[in-house]
């Protein structure tokens, strides 16, 4: 009995010794590594036996044996911070709940970014932009043998898994049955890092591929021919004579939802090296490319010496970033397609809008706030003023690097706008935005009346905008009124679907009279002859101006006879007073309530748009789904669109939050659903 007493002493001394030795030094959570042996690490390749004892925020204290760590990273290697790889022995939750249970993790030292939060501020533009899987970030302070070695960023391993890069597990050993159709995780590959015909190739435009998953342990050879073939084929569409057909050229082969987030991240982040490394994946069982996901950004920002004098802050990176024998002609191969001009601009402009520039100062402000501890701490070990890798500019203090970040920002995104809309057809915006001042609710349409004399917005049997008695059940009578990024609003007819557009050809002033009478066209949002200023003046009137001609809708002649033109009349100082230019604007109708899991479409029983809510995904059943050629948008409360996808391909919602959405669509008509998440 004593000797049971004196060991349960010997143990409860133990676990207490344990929690004084392991112990937080700063607010962040700190890792505590042993080797077996008590030799460093001082190889990429060579696994070393440790063992490792996390604590957390709540100081709780939780002990992992027999890991294996491991060097990592290119450049970042050779410094003196060293990054590493672990492996558990057991999955593990390291991130929390929300994140991948894995046993494969990472220690970026980020130590060629002196702010330490790079590689976090990309991880979350990555999920502002709507990448589905982005990296995380937590902070953590490491002690490798006893010895503290400063402020570590612990995350993701990109790897197959759920909550990482989430697509199927491939059979191995394969067998007569397999389905070898996915998943395959590829990196356009600068560094080669590959055997050629093994785990990776080149493609006909010379680009190197690395396969990663499957790994060259396992993948056969008809893996290998399968995916070889399948991106040999998107590129050889990507350069054929009809690659901008949506059907028959390179979109019928990506995920263009990831496509242009991944591109949008590379330019806001300004990353040089998005085009020497670039992830993508393959789903089974699904013929796109999906982009992503993000990874390695401590040179991005504007920090890397070696784009001095290229100004990163206002060129694309499309036209400075490094190469890596071929991928670049992918980029500006899609450069020279309208349709991505298109979407990269819409896309960012949606982002711009919503106060892009504010969420990620306050980003910057947060992770700068939750820093300082471990900064003080990390630069009492590694000198703040020494370059170690390509830091362009060399500060003394640590507030003074995050100031740097901060201003690239603040001239990074506007010049972002201004480049994006440099490069789009001429009908695009050219940045002008303006304060709203109608607020109109996206459940409802409206009639649009006139001060004078009541007659409301209406069409004829031509699709000329007039003048009409009110109808109260008259659909062509009805509008939908959208808010655009910009703060432009879009007027869409009930009746057809088509867009209120003032046809005025040339050149136009304010002060220009040309009578022009209204009429409707094809929804586009980027088209300025569609967007329209609605000024407020007094009471509950306003004024209806449109962008591309500077001038106002107006009753012709103040007429209230059926059928009078509406026309786009002379914008003046008699905008407040003249009743012929003064319009109130009453909701009349609400949108049509429709359930979630079959939502029908009114036209046509030949499709229907249906939401998965397991796998978050919005998509219509249809026998073919290549007949399906219109696009399709989501729209927001307020009236934000914030997601726009191909009717063909569907689209994955997990990034909105929980909310009402309204759903848009053009197909022999205008449909509209409400679409609740």
């Amino acid at each position: 009995m004593k000797r049971l007493i004196w060991i349960c002493v010997i143990v409860m001394f133990a676990v207490g010794a344990m929690a004084q030795e392991h112990k937080r030094l700063t607010n962040l959570p700190h890792l505590y590594v042993n080797t077996f042996t008590g030799n460093p690490i001082v190889s990429k390749t060579e696994q070393v036996w440790a063992r490792m004892w996390l604590v957390d925020e709540q100081d709780v204290v939780t002990f992992y044996d027999s890991i294996s760590i491991r060097g990592r990273g290119n450049s970042t290697w050779n410094m003196a911070k060293k990054p590493y790889r672990i492996k558990l022995l057991e999955k593990a939750k390291l991130l929390g709940n929300s994140r991948a249970n894995a046993k494969k993790w990472t220690l970026l030292a980020n130590h060629g970014d002196k702010t330490m939060m790079r590689n976090a501020l990309a991880s979350y533009i990555g999920d502002l932009c709507g990448q589905l899987f982005t990296p995380a970030a937590k902070f953590v302070d490491l002690t490798l043998n006893g010895e503290y070695q400063g402020c570590y960023q612990l995350s993701d391993q990109i790897d197959i898994r759920k909550k990482r890069v989430n697509i199927a597990e491939q059979d191995y050993p394969l067998t007569a049955t397999s389905d070898i159709t996915g998943g395959y995780l590829v990196e356009a590959d600068g560094f080669k890092d590959f055997t050629n015909g093994v785990n990776g190739w080149f493609t006909p435009k010379g680009v190197p591929m690395t396969v990663h998953y499957p790994d060259d342990e396992e993948i056969a050879s008809s893996q290998q021919n399968y995916i070889r073939q399948f991106v040999n084929n998107f590129e050889n569409r990507l350069f054929a004579s009809n690659y901008a057909d949506a059907e028959k050229g390179y979109r019928a082969y990506v995920d263009s939802t990831t496509l242009i987030s991944w591109y949008l991240a590379s330019e806001i982040t300004a990353n040089p090296d998005y085009i020497w490394s670039m992830y993508y994946y393959k789903q089974r069982n699904d013929d796109h490319l999906y982009f992503g996901p993000l990874w390695d950004y401590d040179i991005a920002f504007n920090n890397d010496n070696r784009l001095t004098g290229q100004d990163p802050t206002h060129n694309l990176m499309a036209k400075v970033a490094f190469t890596n024998n071929g991928l670049e002609k992918w980029i500006d191969r899609l450069w020279s397609d309208e349709w991505f001009q298109r979407a990269v601009y819409n896309s960012y402009a949606g982002l711009y809008a919503q106060d892009l520039e504010t969420k990620l100062l306050n980003k910057i402000d947060s992770l700068n706030i939750l820093l300082q501890k471990s900064q003080e701490l990390n630069y009492r070990k590694w000198n703040i003023r020494t370059r170690y890798l390509r830091e362009i500019v060399l500060y003394s203090t640590f507030e003074a690097y995050v100031n740097d970040l901060r201003s690239f920002i603040t001239q990074r995104l506007p010049a972002l706008f201004k480049a994006f809309a440099n490069r789009m057809p001429d009908d695009v915006d050219d940045g002008e935005t303006v304060v709203p001042q109608f607020t109109p609710s996206s459940n409802s349409y409206y009639a649009i009346a006139n001060a004078g004399t009541s007659t409301v917005f209406d069409l004829n049997a031509e699709g000329a905008v007039v003048g009409n008695a009110s109808r109260q059940a008259s659909h062509s009578q009805q509008w939908h009124i959208i808010t655009l990024q910009n703060g432009f609003m879009q007027l869409i007819n009930r009746m057809n679907g088509l867009a209120l557009t003032d046809p005025t050809m040339g050149e136009s002033t304010e002060a220009t009279n040309l009578n022009t009478q209204l009429t409707v066209t094809k929804a586009d949002s980027t088209n300025k002859a569609q967007q329209w200023h609605i000024v407020k003046q007094s009471g509950n009137h306003y004024n209806l101006n449109n962008r591309k001609s500077r001038h106002t809708a107006n009753l012709y002649g103040g007429n209230a006879a059926d059928g009078t033109s509406i026309i786009s009349y002379t914008n003046d100082s008699r905008n407040a007073s003249s009743n012929n230019r003064l319009w109130t604007i009453t909701p009349v109708d609400k949108m049509e309530e429709t359930g979630i899991g079959n939502l029908q479409d009114k036209a046509s029983l030949e499709y229907a748009l249906a939401y998965d809510p397991y796998s978050q995904r919005l998509h219509f059943g249809s026998d073919d789904l290549s007949a399906l050629t219109f696009m399709v948008s989501i729209y927001d409360q307020a009236g934000h669109r914030v997601l726009q996808f191909p009717a063909s391909q569907g689209c994955s919602v997990d990034r909105l939050p929980k909310g009402l959405y309204i759903v848009t669509w053009y197909d022999q008509g205008y449909h509209s659903t409400k679409f609740l998440k």
